[in-house]
C-alpha cells in the first residue's frame, strides 16, 4: 500500500481564490489546490528555494518539486485555455501565525503582512486599536507592560474590547500579541527605539507619549484629535527604566535587562 501523504502547512487561507472570466460554461474551471498555491507563493513569488519550501511546509524536497510541477501545468493551462481558476482543496494545515516564533521563512504573521490584507480586503473598515494598561489608565512603558486593552471599532464605533496578557517583557513578546489580535493602531506611553521600528516594519499605527484613562484615548483618536509627543514617549520610556532598572543610562544594563530598548 502507498504511504499516506503527509498533511502540508500552509500560511494562511488564500485571500483571493478565483480568476478568470466565465467565458465559456461549458468548459470546467481548473482547481489549484490551497498546498499548491502555497508552493507557487513560496517558491515563485517569495524566490525560496526547494529545500526551504520543505522546510518551511513540513515535507520533503521531492515532494515539493512534485506539487509545484503539477501547480505550474494548471497556471499554464489556465492562461494558454482561458480558463477559470478556483484555488480550494488540497491535504493541508493552516499556520495562522501560531508557528510564527519558529517557522523558517519569512512569516507573513509576524511581519504584519497578512493581518493587514485580512483588515484591508476582508474588514471594510475595520480598526483593531492596542492600549497596554494598568487600572483603565494608559501603562507609561510599553515593553513592561503585563496586558493589553484591545479595542474593535467598526466604523469609527467601539464594538467590542477584550483584555490580552502578555506572555513577557520586551517588544517581541508584545508584538505576538498584537499580531495574533490582528491589531493595526497602538496607542501606548513611552516606548524604546527598538519597538518603535518592529511597530513600523509590521505596518502597525503608533500614537506614543499619551496619558490618562485609556477608553478617553480611543475616543480622541475617533474623533480625530488624538497626536503623538515622541519627545515625551522617550522621556517616559527613560523615566520607567530608571525606576525599574537603577539605572540613569539603558545602555550599561543591556546584558541583564529584558528592557524593549534594544
Amino acid at each position: 500500500m502507498p504511504r499516506p501523504s503527509r498533511c502540508r502547512r500552509v500560511c494562511a487561507e488564500p485571500i483571493f481564490k478565483t480568476f478568470g472570466a466565465d467565458t465559456n460554461e461549458t468548459i470546467s474551471p481548473i482547481t489549484l489546490f490551497v498546498d499548491e498555491y502555497e508552493v507557487i507563493r513560496l517558491v515563485d513569488y517569495e524566490k525560496r528555494t526547494h529545500e526551504q519550501c520543505a522546510e518551511q511546509m513540513q515535507i520533503s524536497r521531492t515532494t515539493v518539486t512534485e506539487i509545484y510541477e503539477k501547480a505550474r501545468f494548471k497556471l499554464a493551462d489556465a492562461i494558454v485555455n482561458g480558463k477559470k481558476l478556483v484555488i480550494s482543496g488540497g491535504h493541508y494545515k493552516t499556520c495562522q501565525g501560531m508557528a510564527q516564533r519558529n517557522c523558517p521563512g519569512r512569516c507573513r504573521w509576524r511581519r504584519g503582512n497578512q493581518c493587514q490584507m485580512k483588515n484591508t480586503f476582508e474588514g471594510a473598515n475595520i480598526m483593531k486599536i492596542a492600549i497596554p494598561v494598568k487600572n483603565e489608565n494608559i501603562y507609561q512603558h510599553f515593553g513592561m507592560a503585563s496586558v493589553f486593552k484591545i479595542y474593535t471599532v467598526e466604523n469609527n464605533q467601539i464594538t467590542a474590547t477584550t483584555m490580552e496578557e502578555t506572555n513577557g517583557r520586551g517588544h517581541g513578546a508584545m508584538l505576538d500579541v498584537l499580531l495574533a489580535n490582528a491589531v493595526n493602531c497602538v496607542i501606548c506611553g513611552g516606548i524604546g527605539d527598538g519597538a518603535i521600528q518592529a511597530l513600523n516594519q509590521a505596518d502597525i499605527k503608533l500614537y506614543a507619549g499619551i496619558s490618562g484613562i485609556a477608553d478617553d484615548a480611543v475616543t480622541s483618536l475617533m474623533a480625530g484629535t488624538l497626536q503623538s509627543d515622541m519627545q515625551a514617549a522617550c522621556s517616559k520610556h527613560q523615566h520607567a527604566h530608571q525606576g525599574q532598572c537603577a539605572h540613569g543610562d539603558c545602555g550599561q544594563h543591556h546584558g541583564n535587562c529584558h528592557c524593549d530598548c534594544k
